[in-house]
């Protein structure tokens, strides 16, 4: 595998913008930036709103003086000719402005057209299937690497699975089961994008067709991510309920690209719920919002409950966290791991995507460019910056 040092960017101002700045996990990312971002990383924070900038630049500054410099860049995430100045002028853009299917198209297409490395925070499956139709095979000229679900969505999943699959053996066929659990409140932007992708339903399986006339096929090898039935776990002693989210496929597509994961890989993806009411309650209301955002009437209804921009304040988020364990097994052998950490919808999205930019812009990584996922753009020099960071990835003891 070739691996190289992104240069410095000739004719790049910044080594990474951040876009959307001012929302909720915006701000929080631009927080941790403005504490962990390393001395002559040159990065800017851009958005519709100067007035709303220049507020963050000044709350940024009493965490870090030198940021009372920050540049600011004003621009719309629909104009397509301020996008693509943005784009060109950055070697790393990352955006938080969601519902990405709205909001997306024209930010990612310019940084495949310039060359620029691309990050966001999607879960939503139509977008990134989209995306992968218009505008892989320009990245992969350019050299653009671009890469969803940066944050909760989907790295513990991702990166979770990678981290498994590197502690089985090689050459053979593997299982992995993943088992997500967790605390949190949704934020307003959270739950529109949330609610966009579920109303979407024709939509997300059209762009999932085409995806699939456009994709290579596997030659030799097998990657399965099957819905799994509700079931107890006699692994982790709850009851696993499959969640169908963007998460497996993220994983399907590490394992499609990267051959560690064996001649015959499978996943899936569970919610892990230790009490049974529960469960089928979780269950009824998965299916009542399913139903409710088919309705535009209804769905613009949810999404007025909660303001845009807004969010679970501190405390809130203090005690929140998340665990997602994985069971794996292939060639004989059996390993359980877990990866764990605080509040996992803000707090440690923002940490994730912020260490994912600057992953891509000042690490050794694999020399690959279009769309990517996560394990397969940063693998493990990302895996250890999170680490560092504080969220966990360990072998776990069995139950």
């Amino acid at each position: 595998m070739n691996e190289h040092v992104r240069d410095s960017g000739p004719g790049r101002t910044y080594d990474v913008v951040l876009f959307g700045a001012t929302g909720f996990v915006g701000t929080l990312t631009a927080e941790y930036l403005a504490v962990h971002a390393p001395a002559g990383c040159r990065w800017a924070l851009a958005g519709r709103d100067l007035g709303r900038l220049e507020r963050l630049r000044e709350r940024l500054a009493a965490l870090n003086p030198a940021c009372a410099g920050l540049p600011l860049l004003r621009a719309e995430a629909t104009d397509a000719r301020a996008v693509r100045e943005l784009a060109a002028a950055t070697r790393v853009l990352a955006t938080t402005v969601g519902p990405y299917v709205w909001y997306g198209a024209e930010l990612v297409a310019a940084c495949a057209e310039a060359g620029t490395d691309y990050l966001d925070l999607t879960g939503e499956p139509e977008f990134v299937d989209r995306t992968y139709v218009a505008h892989d095979a320009r990245a992969r000229e350019t050299g653009a690497r671009l890469v969803h679900a940066c944050g909760f969505d989907s790295i513990p999943a991702d990166l979770g699975a990678y981290f498994t699959v590197n502690r089985l053996p090689a050459g053979v066929p593997l299982r992995v089961d993943g088992f997500m659990s967790g605390s949190g409140i949704a934020s307003g932007g959270t739950l529109a994008s949330a609610l966009t992708a579920l109303g979407r339903g024709p939509q997300t399986l059209a762009a999932a067709r085409t995806r699939r006339l456009h994709e290579p096929r596997l030659h030799g090898r097998s990657v399965r991510v099957p819905v799994g039935a509700p079931r107890f776990s006699r692994e982790t002693g709850t009851w696993a309920l499959p969640l169908p989210t963007l998460d497996p496929r993220v994983v399907a597509r590490s394992a499609a690209a990267l051959e560690r994961y064996g001649p015959d890989f499978r996943y899936r993806h569970y919610a892990s719920v230790r009490h049974l009411p529960v469960a089928v309650g979780g269950t009824a209301a998965l299916g009542a919002a399913v139903a409710l955002a088919q309705v535009p009437a209804a769905r613009r209804w949810l999404m007025g409950r909660w303001e845009p921009g807004s969010g679970p304040d501190a405390e809130r988020r203090a005690r929140s966290w998340f665990t997602v364990r994985f069971v794996g097994e292939g060639g004989g052998h059996r390993v359980f791991t877990e990866v764990s950490g605080g509040d996992p919808g803000y707090g440690e999205t923002a940490k994730m995507l912020a260490e994912s930019a600057l992953c891509l812009a000042y690490d050794a990584l694999p020399d690959r460019s279009g769309q990517l996922t996560t394990a397969v753009a940063m693998g493990d020099a990302l895996l250890d910056r999170l680490q560092k960071a504080g969220i966990r990835f360990r072998v776990a003891d069995s139950r």
